[in-house]
């Protein structure tokens, strides 16, 4: 499979429209160049993506006061690969986020498996980390105990070598923040409420860093904050790192939020909604920035959004795959370019020609997306 390529950053809406088509039209042209081998190679690819994932949802459900909105979910995301949430407005995709990260309300009802494969050295690390930490807490006058590890979600480190995936709805709190922002981080929709209004920005991305490097120099600290501001692109780092979110464009702030999500170097990144209030130039920007650190770091990441024409150019390398979701329920999951050109469910079918393209008919009314 060829990589759909998206790199023009030009102005204009019509632009980000015209991905829909071109990822439509290059499935096509090569469908007819498949061969049975081709095919045999993809679902055998599909089976090690799912048997090496580095996150597999399994019949997830969320609910609010006994009502049910998201509905028994299960997608996988390999190494190295992006997965597109698509669907439209309250279709569940951030409720899916969210729960994955366990940031929903305390009275929110989470039920099914989030399976996280950790590498064997980190989870090492975040084992010992812990055992300090509570150490500390006892005093050197107390010998902590190795039956508390399993209180703290973890075993001794060899079990840690030799079994390094774990569901994130089980761990106890205090293991599920190491792994928050160290293992999975997320990037929010809305930078201006995501950032504190009154905290300097760098001192907003060195909390992200002393949370999970406690044993870091403060110079050690402010090295890497700059080094993450200058990674997203951010002009002048040494200078504006003693600035307030009010002081940067909203497409700045929404770097400030990618870097605080990368400087721990997580193996998982989860971006809701990353350009939701950005212009499309802006958005281009961003969707670049992110596919350069998702290569430069072999980023896994799941892109959440309800512009197709935005997920198509997020997941545009091979391997890439799209999951629609419909009223808590994903519909239909598929390659990038086989979802855009052979779209198998209705409402996928009616989300895609919602959508105005190059070659949509402007003599007839775009489809709209009420339930059948």
């Amino acid at each position: 499979m060829r990589r759909v390529s998206f790199q023009s950053t030009l102005c204009g809406s019509w632009r980000a429209r015209r991905n829909i088509y071109d990822v439509s039209k290059r499935a096509n042209d090569e469908r007819g160049a498949a061969s049975d081998d081709s095919a045999a190679t993809d679902n055998d690819t599909r089976r090690g993506n799912k048997a090496g994932a580095i996150l597999r949802v399994e019949g997830l459900t969320v609910g609010f006061g006994g009502r049910e909105v998201v509905h028994g979910i299960s997608f996988d995301v390999a190494a190295g690969q992006t997965l597109g949430l698509v669907g439209e407005s309250g279709s569940g995709k951030s409720a899916t986020a969210l729960a994955m990260m366990r940031l929903l309300p305390a009275e929110a009802e989470v039920n099914g498996r989030i399976l996280f494969s950790a590498e064997a050295g980190a989870t090492a690390d975040s084992s010992a980390s812990l055992r300090n930490d509570k150490q500390k807490r006892l005093g050197n006058d107390k010998q902590l105990d190795l039956r508390d590890d399993k209180q703290l979600g973890l075993g001794n480190d060899k079990q840690d070598q030799a079994t390094s995936t774990v569901d994130l709805l089980t761990l106890p709190e205090e293991a599920m923040r190491r792994r928050r922002g160290q293992d999975v981080a997320m990037i929010f929709q809305e930078p201006m409420t995501a950032l504190d209004p009154v905290m300097r920005v760098g001192a907003q991305i060195a909390e992200a860093v002393r949370a999970h490097q406690t044993g870091l120099s403060a110079r050690e600290v402010e090295r890497r904050v700059i080094e993450a501001m200058r990674e997203v692109a951010l002009p002048d780092p040494e200078r504006r790192v003693r600035d307030y979110p009010h002081q940067f464009s909203g497409g700045q702030r929404q770097r400030i939020l990618i870097a605080m999500a990368i400087v721990n170097r997580p193996r998982l990144l989860i971006a809701d909604e990353p350009t939701t209030a950005l212009d499309v130039t802006v958005q281009a920007q961003i969707l670049a920035l992110l596919r350069e650190l998702r290569l430069k770091h072999g980023l896994s990441m799941l892109f959440i959004s309800h512009d197709l024409a935005v997920v198509a150019e997020a997941c545009d390398q091979p391997g890439d795959r799209v999951a629609v979701m419909q009223q808590g329920r994903v519909v239909e999951e598929a390659t990038t370019q086989e979802l855009f050109a052979h779209p198998q469910h209705a409402y996928t079918r009616r989300l895609l020609a919602s959508a105005p393209t190059m070659t949509s008919d402007r003599s007839r009314p775009l489809a709209w997306l009420a339930k059948e």
